[in-house]
């Protein structure tokens, strides 16, 4: 969860609702009352909705399924255009992760794959801002796992050599700080 909060931490203003009420609340808002779609989102019935919106049912009560429902998509929804404009600002200044970590590598001949801790700090490529964002907008950890190693793992391609090439895969394990920050 370090990597996501991270991200939340930098480039959104605010947390979602805490409670399972408020979340359902911020639902419905989205949708403009609608019911219908509503419960299409949460894997529900419609009624349900209705019972749950009138107070007739607690949404605190509901099965564990579709309160991870309704936090995703209230995740997914949440502070949309701030999302949009610091993604925006990403892409034109650029993006840098800085982190020290456990890194283990694997690779070809007389490499290490012994892991130690290191501090990193590596530009992010352009070409994954976008992923950055939509792993945020999803709230997806392990993706945003995999993208934060993907750009780490730039610090150990030596130009010219059989690690230049996507090669070399490392693993980010036992983070102690990750902060992600604008280029410049």
């Amino acid at each position: 969860m370090k990597i996501l909060q991270a991200l939340k931490a930098k480039f959104q203003t605010r947390d979602i609702p805490k409670t399972a009420r408020g979340r359902f609340n911020a639902l419905m808002r989205k949708e403009k009352g609608n019911t219908a779609r509503v419960a299409e989102r949460l894997g529900v019935s419609r009624r349900q909705v209705q019972r749950l919106a009138k107070g007739e049912r607690k949404i605190e009560n509901s099965k564990a399924e579709t309160l991870a429902r309704l936090e995703k998509e209230v995740t997914r929804d949440h502070q949309p255009r701030v999302t949009a404009k610091a993604q925006k600002e990403a892409q034109q200044r650029g993006m840098v992760i800085e982190t020290r970590a456990s890194v283990g590598f694997t690779a070809d001949g007389d490499t290490t794959d012994d892991a130690r801790m290191r501090r990193l700090t590596e530009a992010v490529p352009s070409k994954l801002i976008p992923e950055v964002f939509e792993a945020l907008r999803n709230g997806d950890e392990k993706r945003l796992h995999e993208l934060a190693s993907q750009t780490v793992a730039q610090y150990f391609r030596l130009p010219g050599t059989h690690t230049a090439e996507d090669e070399l895969d490392i693993e980010l394990n036992d983070i102690d700080y990750i902060e992600w920050d604008f280029r410049g």
